[in-house]
């Protein structure tokens, strides 16, 4: 008789069980819808007033045996899991996810594709000085078979004393080059109101690291109908990199090219810490191509080759490397800066890799 009543007692929880979870599912289900109504809107997702009004509310309905306490941290929970529910959801609908678009994105300049089975090279001085040596850097280049030429005209340093770069005049002088030898131009801007002067003279747009989230700069970057290289914040975490890169989508532009360049940690072996796992993470969440940045990532030219193949055999779809004529005497960056020899040997190493 007891076993029975017992077996009894356990179908009648068995059946509860059923239906706390069918609530919890009907649940759910409003629940994802709220949060796609919150996206929509521009609401945050998490309410405190709204969840204490509820706690409330039940608490007050609480007729035992459970205690007042019991009963929040029970709902607690469930709304902890809403929550999490409705982060789940927004990752989902990302525009940069490959749950969003299954293949890769490829990003077409002027007959070179980044983003392809072939990988490619960018490079350039840091900093744009003169004519005279972007073109003995573009020569360079051409010579062993690159024709994407990137050079900084704004140039965002960490001390105000240093070197800020030519601003548009050094623009001029990297479109003047890259039309006299057939190359394509990349360049950093660094504010939103340069937009107009970057549709003049570039093919590339790059933001960089320090403008990473630069909210109104990425607006005004999917506003332009022109491709853009996104450089990895120096302590961005990789959801932060890809949020960055969203804005710039969100707002029609889907020719994005992510740029890992390195991380700010600890270690002062290198100028930043090289983020490898980056690259096949973001290859595999995410269908923008991405090239990593082994100048700016090691600040070291001794590993760049190094760097460049591990970088490659990641899954990286290309490099960027600076390339100065006479790095001896630039006037940013030095050490990092590959002289004509460095660069072609490089250039060698990474034959194996590029196709």
């Amino acid at each position: 008789m007891t076993a029975e009543k017992l077996k009894e007692l356990r179908s009648q929880l068995d059946g509860i069980n059923v239906k706390l979870l069918d609530l919890m599912t009907e649940r759910a289900e409003i629940v994802t819808d709220i949060g796609k109504v919150k996206a929509k809107i521009g609401t945050k997702r998490f309410d405190p007033v709204r969840e204490n009004q509820m706690l409330e509310d039940l608490v007050s309905r609480n007729k035992g045996p459970f205690s007042d306490d019991t009963v929040r941290h029970l709902f607690k929970q469930i709304f902890k899991a809403s929550l999490d529910l409705q982060k789940t959801d927004q990752h989902k609908e990302l525009l940069v996810s490959r749950k969003i678009k299954k293949t890769d994105t490829i990003v077409d300049v002027k007959g070179v594709k980044i983003g392809g089975t072939e990988k490619v090279i960018f490079a350039g001085p840091c900093a744009v000085e003169s004519y005279e040596q972007v073109r003995a850097a573009a020569e360079t280049l051409k010579a062993n078979g690159v024709r994407l030429l990137r050079g900084g005209a704004y140039k965002p340093r960490t001390s105000p004393y240093d070197f800020q770069g030519l601003g548009e005049e050094g623009l001029q002088i990297l479109r003047k080059v890259a039309d006299e030898l057939d190359m394509i131009v990349i360049s950093e801007i660094v504010s939103p109101y340069e937009m107009e002067v970057a549709h003049k003279y570039l093919d590339i747009i790059q933001i960089g690291a320090r403008n990473m989230q630069n909210f109104e700069l990425l607006k005004a970057a999917g506003d332009a109908n022109m491709p853009i290289i996104l450089k990895r914040g120096l302590s961005a975490t990789i959801d932060e990199f890809k949020y960055a890169a969203e804005y710039v989508l969100s707002r029609g532009n889907s020719q994005v090219i992510l740029c890992e360049r390195g991380i700010r940690t600890y270690e002062r072996a290198t100028r930043n810490t090289l983020d490898i796992s980056a690259v096949p993470i973001m290859k595999s969440e995410t269908h923008l191509p991405i090239i990593v940045d082994v100048s700016h990532s090691t600040g070291r030219k001794d590993i760049v080759i190094p760097t460049a193949k591990a970088s490659l055999a990641a899954g990286a779809d290309g490099i960027m490397v600076e390339h100065h004529p006479n790095p001896p005497v630039a006037l940013s960056d030095a050490a990092q800066q590959l002289n004509p020899t460095e660069f072609a040997e490089l250039c060698t190493a990474l034959k194996p890799f590029l196709s």
